[in-house]
């Protein structure tokens, strides 16, 4: 056979990843190949046929096929636009998302269903819904927005509609934002599906992981994948359809390598797929509200699901009661201990949402003043009481607790601010004879540990739940008909211009854990600031309220859903240096801007808002436009012209959720 030449996408910054090997074996679109690279072999992936090359270049040849097995086929063109927007290099974005190669790979691990499948009834408002998705058509693209108050039933809709298309012995890719949810959603389809459930996130094995894209790559029958963000990159033969559950959620968007957003590429993938995609919120995304609540494809539920009812909003003035005068009762005023202790004596459970980790948010001499701060980042180190420990939450630093000032040697050290050990601590002094439990990633950090303090408290053994935002969405406690809210206001005034909706979000869903079964319940929200508008909206449940509101001060300020956003990350050890290297390409950047493309503002460059992290530092320049073509060209021609300095990284942000 003749050579042939290919384009091969190789883990290197070199001519955006792209380059062009020699074989004369034949090679398929997606193959993984092991190649030349300097003095090295690496993996790439096939991407092209080349039809010509330039005779000046000596073309190295591809050494072999690294899998048979493991072919990626035309998902490649996914992967391509994925990288392509987010301005990542190609070889790197395969190198990121594959699952580690293995010759020997133990048996895949599924979730079996009972032998016979428990049938739901839709009440009158979920039929009205039904009517619509009963008439999707399975085989070509379509997106419905499902906005339904929390506990109205969504999940049963999502179950309805997956049936449909297992009739089909199709596929369905069930997203979650967050691991801590795919045991209830297991338990949920696997007693009304009689089909294999696989999981996909990051505590599953590297068998495990490889053999679902195995499986999936061959697979001709019908499946449910429940998984977090990376799933989207599973390559599906068969797929039938995407769902994307609490479609609003931080956690869709990838911070590290590739920013992308796990909701937006899978309305992607689905029209490249040519499949329909259903995403559910009890609180949507204003981009996604904006671009759904102006046709046929936004469906509502209004009232909850079966017994439940919207529990009844009470808002706990902080300024007018004991609270902080009473290091005993502090962080939680007695009348809000007392409205505990009446839940517990009728056998219910409580839930405690806190917005921060550990025991005390950082530690002061009562003496000089002097505070404990990270020595690699510019913040203060969090105290965590059980491992006696001070904790860095941007880097892994962390020094033992110490007695005395290391300044004036004064023994008396303060503690400020609370999280959840704190008021973990707090409640087991006033409810010895209770359960307490956290719920938070300092304590739980597998999926085992996770299910067993779930499963605890669904039988009951657990009272009272000490959570953070990990226990704010998507759970069902059948007894839990107060939920406790502590520490909102550092929400509400972190500078940010999604403050406001990440705020009314939060409170909506952990709101929505109390009387998911009963119609007696209360939430108590605790704040300095009760007389903010964002309140009013929540007692009153008015997402419109909020939106109609909201939607005015994005358009003031030029931010999304009426302009694009891009962030341009600047990040290096020698902090003058870093200075100038973004001051000189966010030049080049504004002289562009200027001269071709006008409706692209620039602003910047400043520091981060933490700008030491892990002893580098970090200056960002941010990026507006009405038009979206402007933006990316504009990013894409600029990339091309910058000098490249060694000592500093870019990294570019595309659509950012925080803007850091």
């Amino acid at each position: 056979m003749s050579e042939r030449f290919y384009q091969v996408a190789v883990n290197t910054p070199f001519n955006n990843s792209l380059l062009t090997y020699a074989s004369e074996v034949e090679f398929n679109k997606g193959d993984l190949v092991e190649v030349p690279l300097g003095k090295r072999f690496v993996t790439g992936c096939i991407i092209d046929l080349v039809d010509s090359i330039d005779d000046k270049f000596k073309i190295k040849k591809i050494r072999a096929i690294l899998d048979d097995n493991l072919t990626l086929g035309d998902e490649v063109d996914f992967y391509r636009w994925t990288a392509n927007y987010y301005h990542y290099p190609l070889g790197q974005f395969v190198k990121d998302i594959l699952p580690k190669l293995m010759k020997r790979p133990k048996d895949l691990k599924a979730y079996s269903s009972p032998g016979t499948e428990i049938e739901v009834v839709l009440e009158e408002e979920q039929a009205k819904v039904w009517e619509t998705l009963s008439k999707v058509e399975l085989n070509k693209f379509s997106k419905k927005l499902i906005h339904g108050i929390t506990g109205s039933g969504k999940s049963i809709l999502y179950l309805e509609f997956i049936k449909r298309v297992f009739s089909e012995d199709k596929t369905v890719l069930f997203l979650v934002p967050e691991i801590n949810l795919t045991p209830q959603f297991i338990s949920f389809f696997t007693s009304h599906l009689n089909v294999p459930v696989f999981l996909y996130h990051s505590d599953i094995s590297n068998s495990d992981r490889y053999n679902l894209w195995i499986k999936m790559i061959n697979n001709t029958e019908k499946a449910l994948i429940i998984g977090v963000r990376s799933s989207i990159f599973i390559p599906i033969k068969n797929l039938g359809c995407i769902v994307v559950d609490e479609e609003h959620d931080n956690s869709f968007k990838q911070d590290d390598r590739c920013p992308y957003n796990a909701r937006d590429i899978a309305i992607k993938k689905a029209h490249m797929k040519s499949v329909p995609i259903i995403l559910g919120s009890a609180t949507p995304a204003m981009e996604t509200y904006s671009n759904f609540q102006k046709n046929d494809d936004y469906l509502t539920l209004k009232t909850r699901y079966s017994t439940g009812a919207p529990p009844n909003i009470e808002m706990v003035d902080l300024r007018n009661s004991s609270y902080g005068t009473d290091f005993e009762k502090w962080p939680v005023p007695e009348d809000t201990l007392e409205r505990v202790k009446e839940r517990l004596d009728r056998g219910e459970q409580v839930i405690f949402f806190v917005n921060k980790l550990g025991f005390a948010s950082f530690v002061q001499c009562r003496s000089c003043g002097h505070t404990f701060d990270c020595p690699n980042c510019s913040v203060s180190l969090t105290m965590f009481k059980g491992r006696k420990e001070l904790v860095c939450h941007s880097c892994t630093y962390c020094e033992p607790m110490p007695d005395l000032c290391p300044k004036c040697q004064n023994m008396q050290l303060l503690n400020k601010g609370f999280g959840t050990e704190k008021v973990k601590e707090v409640l087991e002094q006033h409810f010895g004879d209770k359960r307490i439990e956290r719920f938070d990633r300092d304590e739980i950090k597998t999926s085992k540990k996770l299910e067993e303090v779930l499963n605890k408290f669904h039988d009951g053994t657990t009272d009272i739940l000490v959570g953070t935002q990990m226990i704010s969405k998507g759970h069902n406690f059948k007894r839990v008909n107060l939920v406790v809210v502590l520490g909102i206001d550092s929400q509400m005034n972190y500078p940010d211009y999604r403050s406001n909706e990440r705020t009314f979000q939060l409170l909506t869903q952990i709101s929505g854990r109390s009387g998911r079964f009963g119609k007696d319940s209360s939430v108590l929200i605790h704040t300095h600031s009760p007389e903010n508008q964002i309140f009013s909206y929540i007692t009153s449940a008015s997402f419109d309220g909020f939106y109609k509101d909201e939607i005015e001060v994005r358009q003031l300020c030029s931010c999304p859903p009426f302009y694009k956003l891009a962030v341009v990350y600047f990040n290096g050890k020698n902090r003058d240096q870093l200075v100038t290297y973004s001051e000189n390409c966010t030049a080049v950047l504004k002289k562009l801007s200027s001269t071709h493309f006008k409706g692209v503002q620039i602003f910047g460059p400043r520091p981060s808002v933490i700008e030491k992290r892990a002893n580098k530092f970090t200056w960002v320049v941010l990026l507006k436009s009405s038009e979206v073509n402007s933006l990316h060209n504009l990013l894409r021609t600029w990339k091309e012209g910058i000098p490249k300095q060694s000592q500093a990284t870019i990294k570019i942000d595309i659509d950012p959720q925080f803007i850091i």
